[in-house]
Protein backbone atom coordinates (compact mmCIF):
# COMPACT_ATOMS: atom_id res chain seq x y z
CA UNK A 1 0.00 0.00 0.00
CA UNK A 2 1.35 3.42 -0.93
CA UNK A 3 1.77 6.16 1.66
CA UNK A 4 -1.05 8.09 -0.04
CA UNK A 5 -3.38 5.10 0.22
CA UNK A 6 -2.36 4.60 3.86
CA UNK A 7 -3.26 8.24 4.49
CA UNK A 8 -6.62 7.69 2.74
CA UNK A 9 -7.24 4.76 5.08
CA UNK A 10 -6.45 6.98 8.08
CA UNK A 11 -9.10 9.37 6.77
CA UNK A 12 -11.58 6.50 6.48
CA UNK A 13 -11.43 6.51 2.68
CA UNK A 14 -10.43 3.97 0.07
CA UNK A 15 -9.31 4.57 -3.47
CA UNK A 16 -12.18 3.52 -5.74
CA UNK A 17 -11.85 1.68 -9.02
CA UNK A 18 -11.34 3.85 -12.05
CA UNK A 19 -14.59 5.33 -13.32
CA UNK A 20 -15.34 3.99 -16.78
CA UNK A 21 -15.40 6.65 -19.52
CA UNK A 22 -18.84 7.92 -20.51
CA UNK A 23 -17.76 8.59 -24.12
CA UNK A 24 -14.73 8.38 -26.46
CA UNK A 25 -11.81 9.18 -24.12
CA UNK A 26 -9.59 7.57 -21.48
CA UNK A 27 -9.62 8.41 -17.75
CA UNK A 28 -6.02 9.66 -17.71
CA UNK A 29 -3.06 10.17 -20.05
CA UNK A 30 0.61 10.47 -19.25
CA UNK A 31 2.78 12.83 -21.28
CA UNK A 32 6.40 12.91 -20.13
CA UNK A 33 6.45 13.73 -16.42
CA UNK A 34 2.79 14.75 -16.31
CA UNK A 35 -0.53 12.97 -16.01
CA UNK A 36 -3.72 14.70 -17.09
CA UNK A 37 -7.05 13.26 -16.01
CA UNK A 38 -10.27 13.53 -17.89
CA UNK A 39 -12.98 15.39 -16.03
CA UNK A 40 -13.99 13.24 -13.08
CA UNK A 41 -17.57 13.18 -11.92
CA UNK A 42 -18.44 12.33 -8.31
CA UNK A 43 -19.64 8.85 -9.23
CA UNK A 44 -19.91 6.30 -6.42
CA UNK A 45 -20.40 2.71 -7.55
CA UNK A 46 -21.28 4.02 -11.00
CA UNK A 47 -23.99 6.41 -9.83
CA UNK A 48 -24.24 10.09 -8.97
CA UNK A 49 -25.34 10.57 -5.35
CA UNK A 50 -26.98 13.90 -6.29
CA UNK A 51 -27.86 15.71 -9.49
CA UNK A 52 -28.80 19.27 -10.33
CA UNK A 53 -27.49 22.78 -10.03
CA UNK A 54 -25.56 24.04 -7.04
CA UNK A 55 -27.52 26.82 -5.40
CA UNK A 56 -30.82 25.25 -6.49
CA UNK A 57 -31.27 21.47 -6.10
CA UNK A 58 -27.84 20.93 -4.47
CA UNK A 59 -26.41 22.92 -1.55
CA UNK A 60 -22.90 24.32 -1.59
CA UNK A 61 -21.91 21.95 1.26
CA UNK A 62 -23.28 18.92 -0.61
CA UNK A 63 -21.41 20.02 -3.73
CA UNK A 64 -18.19 20.48 -1.75
CA UNK A 65 -18.46 16.85 -0.61
CA UNK A 66 -19.11 15.78 -4.22
CA UNK A 67 -15.97 17.65 -5.32
CA UNK A 68 -14.06 15.65 -2.74
CA UNK A 69 -15.43 12.42 -4.24
CA UNK A 70 -14.55 13.56 -7.77
CA UNK A 71 -10.96 14.30 -6.66
CA UNK A 72 -10.75 10.82 -5.14
CA UNK A 73 -11.87 9.44 -8.51
CA UNK A 74 -9.14 11.57 -10.10
CA UNK A 75 -6.50 10.01 -7.87
CA UNK A 76 -7.74 6.57 -8.95
CA UNK A 77 -7.36 7.62 -12.59
CA UNK A 78 -3.80 8.85 -11.91
CA UNK A 79 -2.93 5.58 -10.17
CA UNK A 80 -4.22 3.63 -13.18
CA UNK A 81 -1.53 5.30 -15.30
CA UNK A 82 1.43 5.36 -12.89
CA UNK A 83 0.75 2.22 -10.85
CA UNK A 84 1.66 3.66 -7.44
CA UNK A 85 0.52 6.97 -5.98
CA UNK A 86 3.89 7.32 -4.24
CA UNK A 87 5.23 8.22 -7.70
CA UNK A 88 3.02 11.34 -7.67
CA UNK A 89 5.47 14.21 -7.18
CA UNK A 90 2.93 17.03 -6.92
CA UNK A 91 -0.49 18.16 -8.00
CA UNK A 92 0.19 21.00 -10.42
CA UNK A 93 -3.33 22.20 -11.22
CA UNK A 94 -6.92 21.40 -10.39
CA UNK A 95 -9.78 22.59 -12.58
CA UNK A 96 -13.22 22.45 -11.04
CA UNK A 97 -16.46 22.89 -12.93
CA UNK A 98 -19.59 23.65 -10.92
CA UNK A 99 -23.04 23.37 -12.50
CA UNK A 100 -24.47 26.54 -11.00
CA UNK A 101 -27.85 28.14 -10.53
CA UNK A 102 -27.81 31.57 -12.21
CA UNK A 103 -27.26 33.47 -8.96
CA UNK A 104 -24.75 31.05 -7.37
CA UNK A 105 -21.25 32.55 -6.97
CA UNK A 106 -19.65 30.16 -4.48
CA UNK A 107 -17.72 28.02 -6.97
CA UNK A 108 -14.37 28.44 -5.14
CA UNK A 109 -15.86 27.10 -1.91
CA UNK A 110 -17.28 24.07 -3.71
CA UNK A 111 -13.97 23.23 -5.40
CA UNK A 112 -12.27 23.53 -1.99
CA UNK A 113 -13.65 20.03 -1.41
CA UNK A 114 -11.21 18.69 -4.01
CA UNK A 115 -8.33 20.93 -2.94
CA UNK A 116 -8.69 20.09 0.74
CA UNK A 117 -8.79 16.34 0.04
CA UNK A 118 -5.61 16.52 -2.03
CA UNK A 119 -3.85 18.44 0.74
CA UNK A 120 -5.04 15.99 3.41
CA UNK A 121 -3.87 12.97 1.41
CA UNK A 122 -0.70 14.29 -0.22
CA UNK A 123 0.48 17.01 2.16
CA UNK A 124 2.77 19.58 0.51
CA UNK A 125 2.58 17.67 -2.80
CA UNK A 126 -1.17 18.30 -2.86
CA UNK A 127 -0.87 22.11 -2.91
CA UNK A 128 -1.72 23.34 -6.41
CA UNK A 129 -2.84 26.10 -8.74
CA UNK A 130 -6.58 26.02 -9.46
CA UNK A 131 -9.53 27.26 -11.46
CA UNK A 132 -13.14 27.09 -10.21
CA UNK A 133 -15.60 27.69 -13.04
CA UNK A 134 -19.38 27.98 -12.99
CA UNK A 135 -21.12 26.26 -15.91
CA UNK A 136 -24.72 25.81 -17.05
CA UNK A 137 -24.75 22.01 -17.09
CA UNK A 138 -22.41 19.01 -16.74
CA UNK A 139 -22.67 15.44 -18.05
CA UNK A 140 -25.45 13.37 -16.43
CA UNK A 141 -26.62 16.56 -14.68
CA UNK A 142 -23.67 16.22 -12.27
CA UNK A 143 -23.22 19.16 -9.89
CA UNK A 144 -19.40 19.11 -10.13
CA UNK A 145 -16.56 17.82 -12.29
CA UNK A 146 -12.87 17.86 -11.37
CA UNK A 147 -9.72 17.58 -13.55
CA UNK A 148 -6.26 16.92 -12.14
CA UNK A 149 -2.90 17.74 -13.71
CA UNK A 150 -0.08 16.08 -11.78
CA UNK A 151 3.67 15.73 -12.05
CA UNK A 152 5.06 12.24 -11.51
CA UNK A 153 8.47 10.72 -10.89
CA UNK A 154 9.99 8.43 -13.47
Amino acid sequence: MSAAEARLAELGLTLPGVVAPLAAYVPAVRSGSYVFTAGQLPLVDGKLPLTGKVGAEVTAEEAKELARTAALNGLAAVKSVIGDLDRLKRVVKVTGFVASAPDFTGQPGVVNGASELLGEVLGEAGIHARSAVGVAVLPLDAPVEIELHVEVED
